[in-house]
């Protein structure tokens, strides 16, 4: 039983670093998103019309900022190209 805990931790570490994540900062119909769904959601979601910005974020402010110091906020303009 003690060996539980242990293949937990173990399993938390080798995920992905992008399961971890709860936010993206994505550029969809030409705006700046923050969003929690993971790129495979928004392709069901969206198509082909967004493009992820960044790397995924664990907390919405991190994203938020991110894409304030990168791209000038949630929903300015962006492009795909």
């Amino acid at each position: 039983m003690r060996r539980a805990p242990a293949l937990l931790v173990a399993a938390a570490l080798m995920a992905p670093v992008a399961a971890l994540a709860d936010y993206w900062v994505y550029c969809s119909h030409g705006r700046i998103e923050v969003d929690m769904r993971d790129p495979d959601q928004m392709r069901i979601a969206r198509g082909t019309s967004f493009c992820q910005m960044g790397p995924g974020f664990s907390t919405r402010s991190d994203a938020e900022n991110f894409a304030r110091r990168n791209f000038g906020g949630a929903g300015g303009s962006c492009s795909c190209r």
